[in-house]
């Protein structure tokens, strides 16, 4: 019977706090044990994403990627039933390119020591010590590897934007603009308008790779998906491009590991 102002419900309050309870929020981070040491997944939520994932991007730590209505508790038990997967992942993972005095980078392919001048000013040099390809980095050495950062970015706008023009005219294509990026996981993009965008470490790269992806990028402009259609228009620009690609493929993630 219902008194007038006064429900009385037949279920347990702690059943109906239970009921009730809000549902967990999904954490920017979790922290998981791998090999004896803590590490961090980063956990996002994807609105396109269709399930649960898993991964190791060129640059950064490992991601944990939820679909919208994913649940944190399906997530944590996801994380978990790959914690071998990823543990596998890492220690395959290529370390991080270092900027500093006394590191080592690749430059079209060439591996080059960086020597740190103490210089204030001036521009990165390309120099020969003693049989040894180096490069002469100024300025105070906090600011050495922003400094040849730069320089690497703008050797990439001069290398790509040449590269590009010479496969624009060869497809009867016009460019809007080139500029270089730091994507983490892509080497270009392409808009209908003409502009390309690319990831600046391809001059660390062969040069018949930033050709490749130059060719890639310009040929979207003749069509935008990526068709048997697409594939014959890079290789009718670039006869060789498979080179490129397999290179890419192969090292692609010790090339993204530069500069992170």
């Amino acid at each position: 019977m219902v008194k007038s102002g006064y429900y009385h419900s037949a279920i347990p309050r702690d059943l109906m706090n239970l009921f009730f309870r809000a549902r967990p929020k999904i954490p920017a981070s979790t922290v998981i044990e791998i090999d004896g040491a803590p590490v961090t997944i980063v956990v996002r939520v994807n609105a396109r994403a269709r399930s649960y994932r898993l991964s190791l991007p060129h640059s950064g730590g490992p991601l944990l990627t939820l679909p919208p209505h994913g649940k944190w508790a399906e997530a944590e038990a996801f994380l978990v039933r790959h914690r071998n997967w990823l543990a596998a992942r890492i220690k395959r993972a290529p370390e991080a390119g270092h900027f500093g005095d006394g590191g080592v980078v690749p430059l079209r392919g060439v591996d080059h020591r960086i020597i740190g001048t103490g210089k204030l000013r001036g521009r990165v040099e390309v120099a020969d010590d003693g049989g040894e390809a180096v490069l002469l980095v100024p300025g105070d050495p906090a600011h050495q590897a922003r400094r040849l950062t730069d320089w690497l970015k703008d050797e990439a706008q001069a290398d790509l934007s040449a590269r590009t023009a010479i496969h624009a005219a060869r497809l009867g294509v016009t460019v809007k603009s080139v500029k270089m990026r730091s994507q983490s996981s892509r080497w270009g993009s392409c808009s209908s308008s003409g502009n390309i965008n690319y990831n600046w470490r391809l001059i660390l790269a062969p040069p018949f790779v930033l050709d490749y992806v130059a060719a890639h990028e310009v040929a979207h402009l003749v069509e935008m998906n990526h068709s048997a259609a697409f594939w014959a228009t890079v290789k009718r620009t670039l006869p060789d491009m498979e080179r490129g690609r397999a290179w890419l493929k192969a090292h692609g993630r010790q090339l993204m590991a530069h500069g992170g």
